[in-house]
């Protein structure tokens, strides 16, 4: 067959072109360490580098948290108690030891944590905020947010995380999951038993308040529970209240 002296010319280009192609399709696929950091990138999606955070103000802050509390959430939506399908679909055929270590390893991350976002509501809106999260309000049964999470709303370990440097929008939703009944934890549920005495307004005044407050520079859980405490948790039992 004839060829033309251009195609006879781009011969050698092209042997060489399938000889790469060939070495390359040849060549070790490349090496991925097997380590926790590896593992959890796929966490990274929603939550951000290291689990900073989402973008977007619904994916919440997981480095850092208390690992018994990470351990629970990742039982509640394995076991139905928390409803979000991609988390469940992630989890659901995880054993409770691989669980423990993916709430140690997001447990045991020091990242900083961003500025708040300022505060957007009425004034009168953030100080009723104020109000409930540091005094409660008596008349109604609800007791105060420090009185489980901590005088400087940091958490208490092992359980009880720390709400501030949460979005308000996560807080919100996470607030209104736990009145209507979409989020749940082990019996007793003192959340449950909390979120379902606050009214909308209750709801937006303690996550506008608690989102524009910064998040002290020793954000670790403590390792004492408040004094005084009443309320009987079943997934914290550090919390000491009546059974």
């Amino acid at each position: 067959m004839n060829t033309s002296p251009a195609t006879r010319a781009l011969r050698p280009a092209l042997l060489l072109a399938f000889t790469l192609l060939a070495g390359a399709a040849q060549a070790a696929p490349p090496t991925v360490q097997d380590t926790m950091a590896q593992r959890m990138v796929a966490c990274a999606v929603c939550h951000g580098p290291a689990g900073r955070a989402g973008p977007d103000g619904y994916y919440p802050r997981i480095a850092g948290k208390p690992a018994g509390y990470l351990y629970h959430q990742l039982l509640n939506f394995r076991d139905g108690r928390r409803h979000y399908g991609l988390m469940t679909q992630m989890v659901d055929r995880l054993s409770d030891d691989y669980l423990r270590e993916i709430a140690g390893y997001f447990a045991a991350l020091e990242v900083p944590y961003p500025p708040p976002a300022p505060a957007t509501a009425p004034p009168a809106l953030i100080e009723r905020g104020r109000q409930l999260v540091q005094h409660g309000d008596a008349a109604r049964g609800l007791p105060a947010c420090v009185q489980c999470h901590g005088a400087a709303m940091t958490g208490v370990a092992p359980n009880v995380p720390g709400l501030l440097g949460l979005p308000r929008d996560y807080l919100n939703g996470q607030l209104g999951a736990w009145k209507t009944g979409q989020r749940r934890a082990l019996a007793p549920d003192c959340m449950a038993h909390v979120a379902q005495r606050l009214a909308d307004a209750d709801v937006a005044a303690v996550s506008g308040w608690l989102a524009a407050q910064p998040v002290p520079a020793e954000a670790k859980a403590v390792a004492q529970a408040p004094a005084g405490n009443t309320l009987a948790c079943g997934s914290a039992p550090e919390l000491g209240g009546a059974r």
